[in-house]
């Protein structure tokens, strides 16, 4: 005879109950990130990249798009580990993991290469990008980690490991949504 061992399955709706403004906050902060990150901001060329300097030819795309973002996303991580603000019940976290909706307009509107469809760049001057991808770094990594610390914190303490399991896959969501926006919002511009 064969041992049956009985698996539970953690009550999903009571930690839905708890955890869904937290999770969609989670989606969202990743959609945007990967809405952007690589795919606009690794396009975005020095507006001297003719000049032959190595800084607008070699060196723009890597330390801005890429070393920059990493920085200061790992900053605005470690931020948390001293300061959480806003609070898990708050309703000014959603309201400002929504303003980083602005963050796309941005990023477009920069001296993104090659345009096909939106010809104005408003952001020319090199410092825009920067200033750019520093705010989705440090935003990316300060709104979402918190709700990603919350997340077990507002279920009780035996729904506690579920409930990071479900703000994890809520994360994995928003990067997979946001990775198939990318590519719209690539050939839109």
């Amino acid at each position: 005879h064969s041992d049956s061992s009985s698996v539970s399955v953690p009550p999903l709706k009571p930690i839905l109950k708890k955890t869904w403004v937290l999770g969609s906050c989670v989606f969202y902060v990743f959609f945007i990130s990967i809405m952007i990150f690589p795919a606009v901001s690794s396009g975005i060329q020095s507006m001297n990249k003719d000049s032959g300097n190595p800084w607008a030819t070699t060196y723009f795309v890597p330390l801005t798009s890429f070393l920059l973002y990493n920085v200061a996303d790992f900053c605005g991580r470690q931020v948390t580990a001293w300061l959480q603000v806003p609070g898990p019940t708050s309703r000014m976290l959603p309201l400002l993991v929504v303003s980083r909706t602005a963050l796309v307009p941005l990023f477009i509107f920069c001296n993104y290469q090659p345009r096909y469809h939106l010809h104005n760049v408003f952001f020319a001057h090199d410092l825009f990008p920067v200033v750019f991808v520093c705010l989705l770094g440090i935003s990316n990594g300060y709104l979402g980690t918190l709700p990603m610390i919350y997340g077990p914190k507002v279920v009780p303490r035996e729904l506690a490991e579920p409930a990071g399991v479900v703000m994890s896959f809520f994360l994995t969501l928003g990067l997979a949504v946001g990775s198939a926006f990318s590519v719209a919002l690539v050939h839109s511009i």
